[in-house]
């Protein structure tokens, strides 16, 4: 284990015993008399190694659906657990017909959307993938290559994901094995093309951590002209910097994000604007749809789920209480954790719950609560609704003799919700009480904040604000004890 700047590598094993007890498997804990730095294989080398390992796994699962699921028997990729968009809009989207995204109207294939309905950058990735998709005779062989195409730019993404979340905690390379093992990481990485958005925003946080906000926002702008979601980490962003009194920190991040989405959206806002607000106006009329809780009210109730107005008033609930836990906390939570529990909130009031979604919140969970147990405890609760969708799909479109009823589905959709609410409760928890932080246990302050990191309090509610004393020699560098002295 190589030392890095700020102090030695913090090893999993010697303080999570699931982790003590999985390295059994390859000889057991690190001992005392190891001679560590003195391998080429690095934590980064190996969390990359891992990484490949499962994103080939998770390929072969897809196996039977390549092999004809996708194309021959329409109930064998639910029955298989294999299913992928990604064939599927490459004929249904007009990429193989040759049509231009957002400028060219797609409904003579598609049947029902005139345009488009992902984001700009999402919409060039899926088009890129096809300019490098060879062509064949056959219709299947292209729809395949297509996807082998996006599989091996899906992979470079969750490289980039793994080493990104491998160095956002110096001194803790070793969390980003969880992401690297994740089961529902290998099982979804090539359903969809979420892996895009998701390393783009490891990246951002990697930058944050660095102390560089102006990249963090250009990254987080490039990462939402690819989805949505993320643009919410500036919501309790804001609350930190204003705990911490770093606005000039904060405004540079808002500053990058505008920038770089702008950059990304003005040109096809300008030229095709129906094409481009296609995202926006699908979004917004979409109804209620597979894996959330409103699916199940509404198919309990017979009746119709005003999903738009409560989920918008749920979110806004849940911004009041994180901007409150950031607030009241006895020390200013992680840059960390306080997103993972706003991607959470974004994910739970939803009106729909795609089982890739799950990718969204995998890197965020390594950094906010690295703890195998519950980690784990978490993705088998995200396993039971991978599984549980495609069995749901397959009774909805056979004869209802093989598959998951509705009721069973329903079982699946409250493992999902409970898993999420779980590893959300542990985060509060240890917000609320710091010294159950697992990150925060070596005296580190918050080693994903970068400005944040070791800033005194400048504005806090409900007691009086702490203020930076004693240096740490084991958290990162810059990174300070916090004291209970008062300004």
């Amino acid at each position: 284990m190589r030392s890095v700047r700020g102090g030695e590598v913090v090893r999993p094993t010697e303080r999570d015993e699931v982790a003590a007890a999985g390295s059994e498997l390859i000889g057991g804990p690190v001992g005392r008399h190891a001679l560590v730095g003195s391998s080429p294989w690095t934590p980064v080398r190996v969390l990359v190694l891992c990484a490949l390992g499962l994103f080939a796994l998770g390929m072969v699962q897809k196996l039977p659906c390549y092999n004809g699921g996708w194309f021959f028997r329409a109930g064998a990729q639910y029955t298989h657990a294999c299913y992928s968009d990604i064939p599927h809009l490459y004929t249904g989207r007009g990429f193989a017909a040759g049509l231009t995204p957002y400028f060219d109207r797609i409904s003579e294939v598609s049947g029902n959307m005139e345009f488009l309905e992902y984001p700009v950058l999402t919409g060039l990735f899926m088009q890129v993938s096809a300019w490098l998709t060879p062509e064949f005779p056959q219709q299947v062989a292209e729809q395949q290559a297509y996807w082998l195409v996006n599989a091996g730019l899906l992979m470079a993404c969750a490289v980039v994901m793994v080493v990104c979340v491998a160095r956002t905690h110096r001194r803790r390379p070793w969390d980003a094995l969880l992401v690297a093992l994740a089961p529902a990481f290998a099982l979804t990485a090539t359903i969809n093309w979420d892996l895009l958005v998701v390393a783009l925003t490891a990246a951002a946080m990697l930058a944050w951590s660095r102390g560089r906000p102006l990249a963090f926002g250009v990254l987080l702008g490039l990462a939402t002209a690819a989805k949505l979601y993320p643009v919410l980490l500036l919501m309790p962003l804001l609350v930190l910097c204003l705990r911490a009194g770093r606005f000039r920190a904060y405004l540079a991040a808002v500053a990058g994000t505008a920038g770089a989405w702008l950059a990304v959206n003005l040109p096809i806002m300008l030229f095709a604007f129906e094409g481009w607000a296609t995202f926006y106006t699908f979004s917004q009329e979409r109804g209620v749809d597979f894996g959330s809780f409103w699916l199940i009210l509404s198919q309990r109730t017979d009746g119709t789920v005003e999903a738009n107005l409560f989920a918008i008033l749920l979110v806004l609930l849940g911004c009041l209480g994180i901007g409150a836990l950031v607030l009241y906390a006895p020390r200013r939570p992680r840059f960390a954790q306080v997103a993972f529990l706003m991607v959470a909130l974004f994910i739970l009031t939803n009106k729909v719950y795609s089982p890739q979604y799950v990718l969204w919140l995998i890197p965020l969970a390594a950094l906010a609560r690295p703890r195998w147990r519950d980690f784990l405890i978490w993705q088998g609760c995200e396993v039971v609704y991978f599984f549980g969708i495609w069995l749901y799909l397959a009774y909805r479109t056979g004869d209802g003799q093989q598959g998951l009823p509705p009721e069973g589905y329903h079982a699946a959709i409250v493992f999902h919700l409970l898993g999420t609410l779980y590893l959300c409760a542990l985060i509060v928890r240890d917000a609320l009480t710091p010294e159950r932080d697992p990150v925060r246990r070596d005296g580190s302050d918050d080693p994903s904040g970068g400005v944040l990191d070791g800033a005194p309090d400048r504005f806090v509610l409900g007691h009086t604000a702490t203020t930076a004393t004693e240096p740490s020699t084991a958290g990162a560098e810059g990174t300070v004890r916090w004291g209970t002295t008062t300004r």
